[in-house]
């Protein structure tokens, strides 16, 4: 065999089967030995005696807002974000660019602006809204993941909900190309009836918009949804459940035969509803944070392993819309894409003594799986992509601003101790982030389903 490229020693390699003390070697963008001691040579040598060895994240969930709002984030300072957590592919959500990806023309100007600018692999969700039921099939061709559809108002103008006879045609036009449906499941008709309340008679608290997206709200559009999905026999995938209710209904409708996923976010696993009134308008989502009670059956949920992956669901803004009284006003989006992976850890792994291969499981594994991405991504073994996150899962640290690659460097985690510190990332053999720095230029391809 010629030459190595790396040699990464003595790490503990994180599958989602077991974790074992192994040498990676890789050549050509790829990890062709995995072994107790290799002997080989390489051109260079990764020490990684106390680190664990992760797949690189694989963020199914992202808003990085290019083209056209790339003064809200941008892909440049998402990539490096995710890079910095362990990242190496994300999937960007079809909203919030602008124009949004609803067809062949916007999936080629995403495209160019990511080739150009991403420091990870990416992939990209189509839009599924009124009137581009016809452009799916163009979409499907070009490479999207799935279709991305709102239950609820979106909050942007150019990406509207989908009602249920949208839902209904682009589940049937879905399944016919074989791609899977996301939804953002909160009831448009019992969030804005609520909302309208509240504003008309001035309430604009945090506590105020809480009020406004009940559980309720939320378990009132998954059952819908499924019911849609079982209709049409469309793969569907939930983004983002809030509560273990909510999972609760995914996995009754999973038994009944429903081809149906889900996943969460760490703020739903991090946060609650008293966080979001004390941190204020950083900590607004939708769905909102949930009480403790609901936090915590959310985690009986992903210990049990009824929740298919994780997702940061990160989706900045300019400082100025994060600020004000008036909640309803506020940007509803959290960022998060840099420390999932050591919130994680946290939250999971030290509180709750979650396993590390049910993160590997959630992070990577599952993702390739569920949305039929190339085998050779999420894992560590041999023929594999060399995708890899070297992490000092005893290593701690507080978040501050002065450490995020954000564009604005914003978080609700703001002074949080967390554990869990990613050393390195590497990308297909490269090394991309390391020791707090971004040290390569942006290289990220488009990685399409097969």
């Amino acid at each position: 065999m010629d030459s190595l490229d790396i040699i990464i020693r003595g790490g503990m390699v994180v599958t989602p089967e077991e974790i074992q003390s192994r040498d990676i070697g890789i050549l050509d963008r790829k990890i062709v030995e995995l072994g107790p001691t290799l002997k080989d040579s390489a051109r260079e040598t990764v020490d990684a005696a106390g680190l664990h060895i992760f797949p690189g994240l694989i963020d199914s969930h992202v808003h990085f807002n290019e083209p056209g709002r790339t003064e809200w984030e941008g892909i440049e300072t998402g990539s490096k974000a995710l890079a910095a957590g362990g990242g190496t592919m994300f999937f960007d959500m079809p909203l919030n660019a602008h124009p949004p990806t609803l067809d062949a023309r916007s999936f080629d100007q995403k495209l160019a602006a990511a080739e150009a600018k991403s420091y990870t692999d990416f992939a990209f969700w189509g839009g599924l809204v009124p009137g581009n039921s016809d452009r799916l099939e163009e979409l499907a061709k070009c490479g999207v993941v799935g279709f991305k559809a709102f239950m609820s108002n979106s909050g942007v103008d150019d990406f509207p909900r989908a009602d249920d006879a949208t839902l209904r045609e682009g589940m049937k036009r879905a399944a016919a190309l074989g791609k899977i449906v996301a939804v953002h499941a909160e009831s448009e008709t019992i969030t804005s009836e609520l909302a309208q309340k509240c504003i008309a008679a001035g309430k604009s608290s945090v506590r105020d918009y809480l009020d406004s997206r009940p559980i309720h709200a939320e378990l009132e559009a998954i059952q819908r949804a499924l019911e849609l999905a079982g209709e049409t026999c469309c793969r569907l995938h939930i983004v983002h459940v809030s509560c273990g209710a909510g999972i609760a209904l995914i996995a009754s409708a999973r038994k009944m035969g429903v081809d149906v996923s889900c996943e969460t976010c760490p703020h739903y696993l991090v946060l609650t509803e008293q966080d979001m009134e004390q941190i204020g308008p950083l900590a607004k989502c939708a769905p909102p944070l949930r009480p403790v009670e609901a936090r915590e059956t959310l985690w009986q949920y992903l210990l049990a392993d009824e929740i298919t992956s994780l997702g940061s669901d990160h989706s900045p803004s300019p400082p100025e819309m994060k600020t004000g009284q008036d909640f309803f006003r506020a940007w509803g989006g959290i960022s998060g894409v840099q420390h999932m992976l050591p919130l994680l850890i946290t939250e999971g792994h030290v509180k709750r003594g979650m396993a590390m291969e049910h993160l590997a499981q959630l992070l990577s594994f599952n993702l390739v799986t569920r949305f039929q991405l190339p085998t050779d991504r999420g894992r560590i073994s041999v023929g594999a992509q060399a995708d890899i996150a070297l992490v000092d899962i005893r290593g701690s640290f507080e978040v501050k601003s002065d450490e995020l690659f954000y564009r604005h460097r914003h978080t609700p985690y703001f002074g949080r101790k967390l554990t869990g510190k990613v050393v390195q990332t590497i990308l297909r053999g490269q090394t991309v982030f390391k020791d707090g720095k971004i040290v390569s230029k942006p290289f990220g391809r488009l990685v399409r389903p097969i």
